[in-house]
């Protein structure tokens, strides 16, 4: 039985209900999120939380520390500044423009991993982290849940764009569940595709190339995790879709208490002098993080999200997803003025990749999302050549490393 559209809603704050509807599109594109009323540019058009998410294993191993529940991030401005720029004497001026609250940053008594507050380690409690909880076990590499991260990041190294800890807390919420039924039914409303046979295409994580990765990375998912309501999951076929699931639907979310002082420092109002210093001090500080940390700069993992999933790509994007408040509480914004009944796209794509060719475009998507994008920039290029530069083929390559055997 799928989820009801009130499921679909249960995350999202209340204004989502009157901004937006979903259709069915067709068989290929399957839904779309629509705009039921005018939306102007700027408009944050809904939030949402979501089902679960998780940060990115390279990045907590690099000490990006974050709740590990709704991923804020739990370093002061200051504490971020100084470990992004490695200067220990980094001093902020206006530090009460800090959101970050120290004293209000619990830990699991169990497995002492850190959460930013009460509410977040009871909500973690409650849907997934007592299965997880690895007790006195957090730093023995031979406990299963450990052989599985270790496994995954010796498979996905930085830039990373998915975890195998999200496919955790899907089962993990399952098992823990009164309602199992419920939260199966919600996770079902996601495309879990391996390939799209009509266009012939097969996900890139899920070819030949890295199919021993996945039957190991597979075993170890099953001694770790396996549970009888979701069997098919621990199936070489049913792991092959949740892994789809995932790479297909899964949001990025970056949070950073620098750049949340950032904002707030844009916002003040000072004399011109004031914020001429204020600005050169920003600017020498970002110049100082890029020369030791590089792009490298939040927190950083994924999460799925019922409503925003509903979203489809296009190349010239009328919202995108954004998020202000320091965690994964998701705003989907509008960057151009939308009409009733007008679908509501986001970009799978960042601004440097909606800059290249055609050709390039159209490559990323068919092995990360498994369909040929028929969008109005893709359309009106459709008589360009399907060449790539090779500033892009290097690229590509290094994309193409970013497994590497186990």
């Amino acid at each position: 039985m799928a989820a009801s559209m009130c499921d679909v809603f249960a995350f999202c704050t209340e204004p989502a209900r009157r901004a937006v509807e979903i259709r069915f599109i067709n068989s290929g594109k399957g839904r779309g999120l629509f705009a039921a009323r005018s939306i102007r540019k700027g408009d944050v058009i809904f939030q949402e939380k979501p089902l679960v998410s998780s940060q990115f294993q390279w990045n907590a191993l690099y000490r990006y520390r974050a709740c590990d529940h709704c991923l804020r991030s739990l370093e002061t401005a200051e504490e971020n500044a100084r470990r992004l720029s490695a200067n220990v004497h980094v001093t902020l001026p206006y530090p009460e423009l800090c959101t970050v609250q120290n004293g209000l940053h619990q830990q699991c008594p169990q497995c002492q991993v850190s959460y930013c507050s009460a509410e977040c380690l009871r909500a973690a409690r409650e849907q997934y982290h007592q299965v997880l909880c690895l007790g006195s076990s957090r730093d023995n590499p031979s406990h299963p849940l450990n052989k599985l991260e270790e496994a995954w990041r010796n498979m996905h190294y930085p830039p990373e764009t998915a975890s195998i800890m999200l496919m955790a807390r899907m089962v993990a919420s399952v098992k823990q569940a009164k309602d199992k039924d419920w939260w199966m039914q919600l996770f079902s409303q996601f495309c879990s595709k391996t390939a799209n046979e009509e266009e012939e295409i097969v996900h890139k994580l899920l070819g030949d190339k890295f199919k021993g990765q996945l039957d190991h990375l597979r075993r170890l998912f099953v001694e770790a995790l396996h549970e009888e309501r979701v069997s098919r999951w621990f199936t070489p076929d049913g792991f092959r879709s949740l892994f789809a699931l995932v790479g297909t639907n899964g949001q990025g979310i970056g949070t950073s208490s620098l750049s949340q002082w950032v904002h707030a420092c844009d916002a003040l109002e000072l004399p011109a002098k004031e914020r001429e210093q204020l600005d050169a001090v920003i600017d020498q500080l970002y110049k100082d993080i890029e020369k030791e940390t590089g792009e490298f700069l939040n927190c950083e993992g994924s999460g799925l999200y019922m409503l925003q999933s509903c979203c489809n790509h296009s190349c010239v994007p009328n919202a995108e997803a954004s998020f202000p408040d320091n965690n994964c509480m998701l705003h989907l914004i509008a960057v151009e003025d939308i009409q009733p009944g007008e679908e509501i796209c986001i970009s799978y794509l960042d601004c440097c990749q909606r800059e290249r060719s055609r050709h390039s475009r159209h490559k990323t998507l068919r092995e990360n999302y498994l369909f040929v994008c028929t969008c109005p920039k893709c359309l009106s290029q459709s008589e360009d050549p399907d060449l790539t530069s090779d500033d892009e083929e290097e690229d590509d390559a290094e994309l193409e490393d970013e497994m590497t055997d186990v």
